[in-house]
């Protein structure tokens, strides 16, 4: 075995070791694990002294969250978070068919009806009433308010003659017409009341049948708005079947007044040798007096008071014996009693509760005490002296209830 020259030296003896023995002996040293281990210590050391906070362990926290302060609970749960997201617009999807959804806040009666294009419900309560439908439907299709935006609704009670017939007759007439003079829709209601009254005028007008009269009526216009009014509409328009003339543009002039309830004043003709005499038909439109108001303190609670008889004086005033038909139509006079000839009512008064008591409410009934419990309500009532709505001549039979 040759030797390099210059004998054995250590240094290049270990240079020439394979790695793997290189490392086996520097391992197996009794010096390596002690250097390991303070190596070790100094750099816990060494963090422990410059960590500015603990850093939460991923398996769980050094502490119970019971003893964590609110800083060490934030930093510990801070990794951990669930992430929610937010969408306060997202819908709900209701699969179900039977459920409907009315939103009632969009309808408004305003004075910009036509602009806004709002709904209007007209409504007729009719009894033995044919000999006045044709001329009803005459004066319904001259109404100059849109028809398309305008229903139309009947209640027929306790009727002896064709008022069904004729009715459905002049509707499909009406309805078949072209261009703008058919209505949305129209509806006719059947209900009878058991009431029967002649249409004689001494015995429907007699006081003695007044009470019972008025009380089936106010019955009769309730079952009628009850099935009748819907939620699209903005405004009704209760118009009797016995008008003979009125001007086409009622409801736009109505509307422009924006009020609660109104009603115009209530006249007719009357031919009587050769001439023409202006009646005034309509004294339950008042206003109260303090003599009407002591009247009815003394009085049962269940007595209706019968405007224009004798057997009670109320001193009230009347709007039949005021205005003229040739002075400014606008004037407006505040009322405690109406008529129930031409009413336009903003649909929201009726929708707050506001009908027709079919008994005495205040000692009044039907239109009057619709009247009252309006006011009793915070309502407006007006009445538009100068502006006409002729009726039938009170020495004509028979027609509306």
């Amino acid at each position: 075995m040759l030797l390099p020259q210059g004998g054995l030296n250590w240094k290049a003896t270990k240079a020439q070791l394979p790695l793997g023995r290189f490392l086996r002996n520097n391992v197996t040293r009794s010096r390596f694990f002690p250097l390991v281990v303070f190596i070790c210590v100094f750099l816990l050391l060494w963090r422990s002294m410059f960590s500015s906070a603990p850093v939460p362990q991923s398996w769980g926290p050094g502490k119970s969250p019971m003893d964590m302060t609110p800083n060490e609970f934030a930093v510990w749960n801070s990794h951990m978070k669930t992430p929610v997201l937010f969408n306060h617009h997202a819908p709900i999807e209701v699969g179900a068919t039977s459920i409907q959804h009315i939103d009632l806040n969009p309808i408004k009666s305003t004075r910009r009806a036509l602009a806004n294009e709002e709904r209007v419900l007209i409504l007729t309560p009719l009894k033995d009433a044919s000999s006045f439908l044709p001329r009803y439907f005459q004066l319904l299709s001259q109404i100059t308010y849109p028809h398309r935006l305008i229903d139309v609704a009947f209640l027929i009670s306790d009727s002896t003659d064709d008022t069904l017939a004729i009715l459905a007759s002049e509707l499909d007439r009406l309805q078949r017409q072209p261009g703008d003079i058919p209505f949305n829709s129209a509806m006719v209601i059947e209900k009878d009341f058991d009431f029967h009254l002649s249409q004689d005028v001494q015995e429907r007008h007699s006081f003695e049948a007044q009470g019972p009269r008025r009380k089936a009526m106010g019955k009769a216009r309730n079952y009628l708005l009850a099935t009748a009014l819907k939620p699209e509409h903005s405004w009704v328009y209760w118009r009797d079947v016995d008008i003979v003339d009125c001007p086409g543009r009622i409801l736009e002039d109505f509307i422009a007044h924006d009020k609660d309830i109104i009603v115009p004043n209530i006249w007719f003709h009357r031919i009587e040798k050769g001439v023409d005499i202006e009646g005034r038909f309509d004294y339950n439109s008042w206003i109260e007096s303090d003599k009407g108001r002591k009247l009815a303190s003394t009085l049962p609670k269940d007595v209706v008071l019968a405007e224009g008889y004798k057997q009670y004086d109320t001193g009230r005033e009347y709007l039949a014996k005021m205005g003229d038909w040739r002075e400014n139509k606008d004037v407006e006079v505040e009322l405690d009693g109406i008529g129930g000839v031409n009413i336009v009512v903003k649909a929201d008064v009726h929708r707050s509760g506001i009908n027709f008591p079919c008994y005495a409410f205040e000692n009044q009934a039907e239109t009057e005490g619709f009247a009252k419990m309006a006011k009793r309500a915070g309502y407006q009532v007006i009445g538009l002296p100068n502006y006409i709505v002729w009726h039938i001549d009170t020495d004509e039979k028979g027609g509306n209830k």
